[in-house]
């Protein structure tokens, strides 16, 4: 039986291949994909959004939510390694839907509709998921499981030294997401970060003739090129596709219980996850923790032939 599931994601190079993956993917089916401001303004992830669900135009089109800025709109700009659009430049033709949907209420009609049997999956900023909770008090009891890419435990952050970019875009966000009573499981840039996604396994993905492989090299190849210019880097970080896998295969990891917090207002740790990880902590355990990948290169090798298949499928149609 598939697991159901609700997508909340910022399109994005990364976040629009999970989409493209997880639309075909038989092992989940996808009852609705939100927005969210992240790699992108809001404005351009709904846009994005969109854009690709027309693209993709999936067998059965998921409900469609789309998410206004977070409270805290920081000045980020990643326009070096994805472009002024998020997808490295490429352009999708888009008509914009004439009846949009606020993400915060498609995810409680979601989680409502079929209680305590939709998992969401978050691979961005967590503003939409705090403002359904904030709408709905109840929702995180009906909630299957949450999981979260996001946070660091013992390494670096990549956005400051102490914070990883999706907990730090909205933290206080974060923090509420965290607070709340639904299981949840993150899945952190210590097991995200420690995945390259190299020229070889780009080289496995569909050819171009097929047009969703043609989609996938226009976004990639840039990004390649912007890694290896700005981080030295021959290969690319793919950590939302791997919390994707995370989420959805289970066998791929061992996680542990553990208590964390997060800094909303530090000026140099605004946005850390912080872990008690003491001898005797203190803290209540409040989340499960990714702490292994059992085979990093299986998985590398099970997303390639999960978007080879999308694009098939696709193609198909």
């Amino acid at each position: 039986m598939p697991k159901k599931i609700l997508l909340d994601i910022d399109p994005g190079v990364v976040d629009a291949l999970a989409f493209c993956l997880a639309i075909f993917d038989s092992a989940v089916d996808v009852v609705a994909v939100t927005s969210v401001g992240g790699n992108v303004p809001a404005q351009v992830s709904a846009k994005n959004l969109q854009a690709l669900i027309e693209f993709v135009d999936p067998p059965r089109l998921p409900r469609i939510g789309l998410g206004m800025s977070a409270d805290i709109d920081l000045p980020l700009d990643f326009g070096h390694l994805y472009g002024g659009n998020g997808l490295c430049g490429v352009s999708l033709p888009v008509a914009e839907l004439r009846m949009q949907h606020p993400a915060e209420k498609v995810i409680c009609d979601a989680i409502r509709n079929d209680p305590e049997n939709v998992m969401i999956i978050c691979l961005g900023p967590l503003t939409n998921i705090a403002r359904a909770f904030t709408r709905d008090p109840e929702l995180p009891d009906l909630v299957r499981h949450i999981y979260i890419s996001g946070g660091t435990v013992s390494v670096c952050g990549n956005i400051t030294p102490c914070a990883e970019f999706n907990i730090y875009a909205d933290p206080i966000a974060a923090k509420a997401v965290l607070d709340a009573t639904c299981t949840k499981t993150i899945v952190p840039l210590d097991i995200t970060g420690s995945v390259i996604f190299t020229l070889d396994d780009f080289d496995k993905l569909v050819e171009a003739e097929n047009q969703m492989g043609q989609f996938y090299r226009d976004m990639l190849l840039p990004m390649f090129r912007a890694y290896r210019q700005n981080y030295g880097v021959e290969g690319i970080y793919i950590n939302d596709l791997i919390a994707y896998m995370a989420a959805t295969r289970s066998e791929y990891t061992e996680t542990e219980g553990m208590p964390c917090d997060i800094e909303t207002t530090g000026s140099i740790t605004r946005g850390a996850t912080i872990f008690d990880r003491r001898h005797k902590p203190e803290w209540r355990e409040n989340i499960d923790v990714v702490t292994t990948l059992n085979d990093a290169d299986l998985i590398v090798h099970d997303i390639v032939t999960l978007l080879n298949s999308a694009a098939n499928k696709a193609a198909k149609k």
